[in-house]
């Protein structure tokens, strides 16, 4: 079996331009936890989750550093601490999406896009075709094709 045996090929998206306030909008009414950005030629530019949302409620934690000999040694990750403050005051989505996600071919695999999901943690991936937008899949659409499976 493989992604476009499985993946929804219905998807909503989102554009960069889109408000941070929309994509909340558009999660909450359709009870969906994320939802692929696309830029006009339907090529997945990024992904916002209800995790990049959740950032924008976190307190800041600036990272921790230490001076010696007049220079600067961070002890926290000063990249995650800028991804983090980017997110928390965005107002539109290109401030808040995980940019370059993680895509597979419709012709993956499904063992190959659950091994993905798992190694790295995400629990979708969009499903592309000649570099544009298919399709995504869930984790839920991983369990629902365990149930398709011959048994024997």
């Amino acid at each position: 079996m493989i992604a476009k045996d499985i993946m929804t090929a219905d998807v909503l998206t989102v554009s960069p331009g889109d408000t941070v306030e929309d994509v909340v909008r558009l999660l909450v009414d359709n009870k969906i936890s994320g939802v692929p950005v696309v830029n006009e030629e339907r090529e997945v530019i990024g992904i916002v989750t209800e995790g990049d949302l959740l950032v924008r409620s976190q307190e800041l934690h600036v990272p921790s550093y230490i001076q010696i000999l007049g220079g600067v040694i961070y002890l926290d990750d000063p990249e995650e601490f800028r991804d983090t403050l980017r997110k928390a005051i965005a107002v539109k989505v290109e401030g808040l999406m995980t940019e370059d996600p993680i895509t597979v071919e419709e012709d993956t695999t499904v063992e190959e896009v659950a091994t993905i999901m798992a190694e790295n943690g995400i629990n979708r991936v969009p499903v592309t075709r000649d570099g544009k937008l298919a399709g995504i899949i869930s984790r839920a659409d991983i369990i629902r094709s365990l149930s398709i499976k011959d048994p024997s």
